[in-house]
């Protein structure tokens, strides 16, 4: 069944092409069919319908306009033009001889540009003569009547504008007389072959003399001007009518009023040929006048609103088209004003920047642009185009709704003074004067609009009403209808006839009450309407008007410095338009940063011009050129401060409150909001007629940025100490939240993404990283090697003695600040915090490796710390067989009666190691490495045993469990877990409602939420990380049993044994303990405490822990120390004359020896609470002091086949 077209009709009238992105740019070049324009179409030709005496006059008007067409496009020819000589080639010697060709072909090229020439010189000549003709014949005393109307007033000064422009170029183009010698100098060499040359060498001569007088143009029309009659009438009516236009605002665009600005003081030159003349003119226009009015305004950054232009406009809709009209044309003229200003007054002094390399030569391009505009100066200017584009976007918009109200307005306008007011005034002031009635009656005939009135039949009978009875107003419908052209023309023609009677030279202006005859009323809704008059077509002319206004690519021509500098192209660090860009990305001014875009409608601008007016394709190739460069490097810009602002955002959301709560200046860790989320929205930017989706090239650059940015702080960490992980931890982070903020308005890569694709790790079967083989590389070569344990504050830290494993790493790699926080300060405090961290390994610096890492890679880091192990015990073993050797074959108690002294004389004669120091260190060095590693895994528990009760709790009221009032974990009803049942009654209240089409996609939810469910419950109890490292080690000291612990023979505990391992350990820690106290710069402990980790856990896990208990060499010192005090002290008790510092020279040794035992006993609880004998071996002795054999068990190296490989 069809739908209907009147509901598809309002079914689509419900749709919207609108979208999110914001209007941040001006007008694009519009396509539009005009409902009139500015300028006759038809070239006033209806004009002979209103039965005027004006045929000469609309003649005089086309052919002057027909003049100043073609002049535009000789000026467009002169401003354009580009010297060719410097695109000659030049000959080398070897081709002297092909010379004659070269100037051939020389003047072939060149006879095409001069050819251009001799058109304009013969056009202004013919100009010229047009002109002096017109006002000649607007001189003659005779000619009072039929004009010269108001356009054709326009029309001369149009035409002589032109001619001044042209003058202007004519003089400051170079590179014409330059092309013109070498045109010459080829036409001299290749006429020489030629017949009957006369005629073109007096052509070229002309030309020469054209091209080489300043103000050749000018001069010629001064001498045609003045060649029969005087024309000092003419202009003094020219000039009264430019300074009266300029005094009112007559002219309603720009262009309109500085032509009049540009003209006028030339008419005022040709107007003061002699004194004569000159008083005659200043005795109509007073001199302080004309000084008055060349006023040039410089424009000044405004802060707060101005009351001028931001005021509500009040009024009808018309008004508010009009005054949008003048505040474009005041603005836009401002700018032109401000550039005039500019270029007429270059920077004397500029201040080379750093980047320039110290230069100090500049174009004089430069000195006008570049440096001639302040920070200040930039930013006006920025804010004035912005208001300018706005404005006139915003009007655009409203052409359609706006039209015809404007039409009906002007209408309105039209038939309310022809038809009631020049009817009053016919009645009233002209009812006796029968010359000024008629012209009255041809105003209302020419524009009357009687199918809207609906009184027409009242006012034929007018004559027949009395004469004291009051008329009633004639009553008509407005209708969207304006009056053309030539209706204009007419009624301005007809107005000053009225007024001035055909003398526009009478003193005090066109409407001036001397000598009219008119009333003061009726002068003044005359002179009103006059005025509205020149306004009507630009109105009508709604969508040129509003492009001419907002027309701004003048910004970027800069021809006549190209001539002058001699190059081919300026920086674009010269462009305006630029400048103002780049001093929107250098200062960051929020207020400026949606304005961001709008110097590339300038761009935009120009390339209209340089296609439609000037009409040469080598300017917009140049204009494009350069905005493929400018935009490439706003993007780069760009793309650096809205990252660096979401890095600095992100940075200072995660600054920790008690470091800023201690700050005294914290306002400079805040970050002023900035409105980028606007530019974000951007997918349609217009730039030379293309549509550029902006938020796409900046999520592809912030996209790789982001990337960049990984790989920059993994190049940073490979290029330090593992004690880094911390500050790679925390710029990860806030590069993490950075890319939050920005996935608010933009379509990011996934950060885990883009971080596994960083650290080389998509793999599904890969378990290694670049950041895990990094931490593992560290931890290999430079942190088991060099670092120390202190047991106390759980960290390691440098060893004092240096590296004795060098490591090769990376130089640090420098960036800017962006890569990490921001901005300096935020730069400084994360680095302030990240240094806090930097001269130790502790738990902060797990937590970071485990969250970076992962648990996907964890177990490959565990795997390679089991591997380093086993392997520091293979080689550890054949070095204590070394030691072993060196002890004597049997070791017994210490005598109790030798003291102090003779139990440590004693312990050295039994320690015959003098001649083994290196093999000592390597065993140390060895255990130390075997008992960092244990501790770090000791670390890494504890970090997960943390992260699993976090994730426990929680997990825990989903799955059901709860904890007891006997502190147990309890679990609920299996049919009544809260997961499950959540899903399962969701589950059967959406199933069995009638609307359910698909009801397997909620079983399979339910499904999943079971399996979710035994899953988590499944990792609730997790495995120890260390107590697999002792089961590890446990396993890789099996096969040395035999050699490290000896069963004694007698089946009794042998007290003389010296081959154990635990007779090794004792001895190194006594002569250890001794070094430490001997050499006062070991007192921090060279080797720290993972010694006595390493040798206390190999010990414990070969069962000799009693043994090292009964016969280590320092506690039976510290037996015998404590035997001696107290025989000692009970002696002094009965003779107190003897001395009490008995043990004088010892006390060091023995603290040293009490805090070796105490971190014993500390790593000997540690492991019996971690990894029980019970559960590994049996008790190697039992009550009766019998040993008891070693039980194997199934923790072997083959029982760790299941973790993944180091090379996996």
């Amino acid at each position: 069944m069809a739908i209907p077209v009147e509901e598809a009709i309002a079914a689509l009238s419900t749709f919207t092409l609108e979208d999110e992105q914001p209007d941040v740019q001006g007008l694009a070049a519009l396509l539009s069919i005009e409902r009139c324009a500015t300028t006759s179409p038809t070239e006033y030709a209806d004009v002979s319908a209103y039965r005027l005496s004006l045929m000469e006059d609309t003649k005089a008007i086309n052919q002057l306009n027909t003049l100043i067409q073609e002049g535009k496009e000789m000026a467009s020819v002169l401003y354009t033009y580009r010297s060719c000589v410097k695109a000659l080639p030049q000959l080398p010697d070897s081709m002297k001889h092909n010379q004659a060709d070269l100037y051939l072909e020389t003047y072939q090229v060149l006879d095409l540009e001069m050819s251009r020439l001799r058109e304009i010189q013969r056009w202004q000549a013919s100009a010229a003569s047009k002109l002096a003709a017109d006002m000649q014949r607007f001189s003659r005393p005779e000619r009072l009547i039929n004009g010269p109307t108001v356009t054709h007033f326009w029309s001369m000064l149009k035409l002589l504008d032109i001619l001044v422009q042209l003058d202007h170029l004519k003089n400051a183009k170079a590179s014409i007389p330059n092309d013109f010698s070498w045109y010459k100098r080829t036409f001299t060499q290749v006429s020489m072959q030629w017949q009957d040359t006369d005629t073109m060498r007096e052509e070229l001569d002309d030309l020469q003399i054209f091209l080489s007088t300043r103000w050749a143009i000018l001069l010629n029309l001064h001498a045609e001007m003045f060649r029969a009659n005087t024309v000092e009438d003419i202009l003094q009516v020219l000039i009264v009518f430019c300074v009266e236009s300029l005094e009112l605002d007559f002219a309603l665009l720009f262009p309109e009023r500085h032509m009049l600005l540009r003209v006028l003081p030339v008419l005022v030159v040709l107007a003061t040929s002699s004194e004569k003349d000159a008083d005659s003119l200043y005795r109509r226009v007073k001199i302080n006048r004309l000084i008055s009015i060349f006023k040039v305004i410089i424009l000044k950054s405004t802060e707060a609103s101005d009351a001028e232009w931001s005021r509500e406009v009040k009024g009808n809709m018309y008004d508010m088209v009009i005054e949008g009209f003048q505040l474009l044309s005041r603005w836009t003229g401002r700018l032109w004003e401000q550039c005039a200003w500019k270029f007429s007054r270059p920077c004397k002094d500029p201040v080379a920047s750093d980047s320039l390399g110290g230069s100090t030569t500049f174009f004089d391009y430069e000195k006008v642009v570049r440096w001639n505009y302040t920070s200040d100066e930039r930013k006006a200017v920025l804010e004035l185009v912005s208001y300018i584009k706005s404005v006139g976007s915003m009007m655009q918009r409203c052409d359609t709704l706006v039209a015809d109200a404007l039409w009906e307005t002007i209408h309105v306008e039209v038939q309310d003074f022809v038809q009631d007011k020049l009817d009053t005034m016919l009645r009233t002031s002209f009812r006796k004067k029968k010359d000024l009635s008629r012209i009255l009656s041809d105003m209302r005939t020419l524009s009357a609009d009687w199918m809207a009135n609906t009184s027409r039949h009242d006012t034929e009978l007018h004559a027949l009403r009395q004469e004291g009875e009051e008329p009633r107003p004639n009553i008509f419908y407005p209708r969207p209808v304006a009056p053309t052209a030539a209706q204009v023309h007419c009624l301005q023609f007809l107005i000053c006839e009225l007024v001035a009677g055909g003398n526009l030279r009478k003193h005090g202006g066109l409407f001036g009450n001397s000598g009219s005859g008119i009333a003061v009323d009726d002068l003044k809704q005359l002179e009103t309407f006059f005025y509205k008059l020149s306004f009507f077509l630009h109105i009508l002319d709604y969508t040129a008007t509003v492009g001419t206004l907002t027309d701004l690519g003048f910004l970027w021509f800069r021809e006549f410095y190209l001539e002058s500098s001699r190059v081919i192209q300026f920086p674009i660090e010269c462009s305006l338009p630029w400048m103002l860009v780049d001093n929107v990305i250098e200062s960051q001014d929020p207020g400026l940063l949606e304005s961001i875009l709008m110097p590339f409608d300038i761009y935009n601008d120009a390339a209209q011009n340089a296609l439609t007016m000037l009409k040469q394709r080598f300017l917009y190739d140049e204009i494009e050129a350069e905005v493929d460069l400018c935009f490439d490097q706003l993007l780069y810009k760009l793309n650096e401060i809205i990252f660096s602002y979401y890095k600095s955002r992100a940075a200072s959301d995660l600054l920790d409150q008690s470091f800023i709560a201690s700050c005294n200046d914290d306002n400079k860790y805040f970050v002023k909001p900035m409105r980028f989320n606007e530019i974000l929205k951007l997918r349609r930017v217009k730039l030379l007629g293309r549509s550029i989706d902006l938020r796409s090239l900046l999520t592809q650059r912030l996209n790789k940025l982001i990337r960049e940015n990984i790989d920059f702080l993994f190049d940073r960490f490979e290029g330090q100490d593992l004690c880094a992980v911390v500050e790679l931890q925390q710029h990860l982070e806030i590069l993490k939240h950075s890319h939050n903020l920005l996935s608010k308005d933009l379509e990011l890569d996934s950060f885990s993404l883009m971080l596994n694709e960083m650290q080389e790790n998509l793999s599904l079967i890969s378990y290694s990283s670049r950041l895990a083989s990094q931490i593992w590389t560290e931890m290999q070569n430079d942190f088991f090697p060099n670092f120390i344990l202190c047991n106390t504050t759980q960290r390691f830290i440098r060893s004092i003695k240096g590296d004795r494993h060098a490591s090769q790493r990376a130089s640090v790699p420098s960036a800017k600040s962006y890569f990490f926080c921001g901005s300096q300060d935020l730069n400084a405090a994360y680095h302030n915090l990240a240094a806090m961290y930097s001269e130790f390994f502790g738990i902060p610096h797990m937590f970071a490796v485990v969250q970076l890492i992962g648990l996907r890679s964890l177990p490959w880091i565990i795997r390679a710390i089991l591997d380093h192990i086993a392997v520091k015990v293979n080689v550890i073993i054949p070095k204590i067989y070394g030691l072993q050797d060196a002890l004597p074959k049997s070791i017994g108690l210490l005598p109790f009666d030798g003291g102090v002294a003779g139990s440590q004389k004693i312990i050295h004669e039994l320690l015959t190691w003098g001649t083994k120091s290196e093999l000592k260190a390597e065993v140390l060095q060895s255990l130390k490495e075997v008992g960092s590693a244990l501790y770090w895994m000791s670390l890494l528990d504890l970090v997960l045993r943390e992260i699993d009760t976090t994730q426990f709790m929680q997990t825990a009221p989903w799955l059901g469990l709860f904890m007891g009032t006997d502190g147990q974990l309890k679990e609920v009803d299996s049919g009544n877990r809260p997961l499950v049942s959540l899903f399962r009654l969701a589950n059967t209240e959406i199933v069995s409602h009638a609307t359910c089409q698909n009801p397997n996609s909620f079983n399979i939810m339910l499904k999943q939420a079971e399996a979710a469910d035994l899953i988590y419950k499944k990792n609730i109890i997790s495995a120890s990380v260390l107590e697999y490292a002792l089961a590890f080690t446990s396993a890789a000291l099996d096969k040395h049993y035999s050699k490290l612990s000896a069963n004694p023979k007698t089946g009794f505990i042998d007290i003389t044994t010296s081959k154990d391992f635990y007779r090794i350990f004792s001895g190194l820690q006594f002569e250890y303990l001794e070094e430490t106290v001997l050499e006062s710069s070991r007192r921090h402990d060279s080797w720290g405490d993972s010694v006595a980790w390493a040798g206390c856990t190999i010990i414990y896990l070969l069962g000799q822990q009693l043994h090292f208990e009964l016969f280590d060499f320092s506690y039976q010192f510290l037996n015998i120390a404590e035997v001696e005090n107290a025989a000692i002290a009970h002696t002094l008790s009965f003779d107190r004359s003897k001395n009490s510092n008995f043990l004088q020279g010892y006390e060091i040794l023995l603290e040293a020896m009490r805090k070796a035992r105490r971190l014993n006993n500390h790593v000997f609880s540690m492991l019996r609470a971690r990894c029980p004998l019970e559960d590994k071996v049996a008790c190697a002795i039992k009550h009766s002091g019998a040993p008891q054999h070693r039980i194997t068990f199934v923790n072997t190296l083959s029982a760790f086949e299941t973790l993944p490989q180091k090379e996996a």
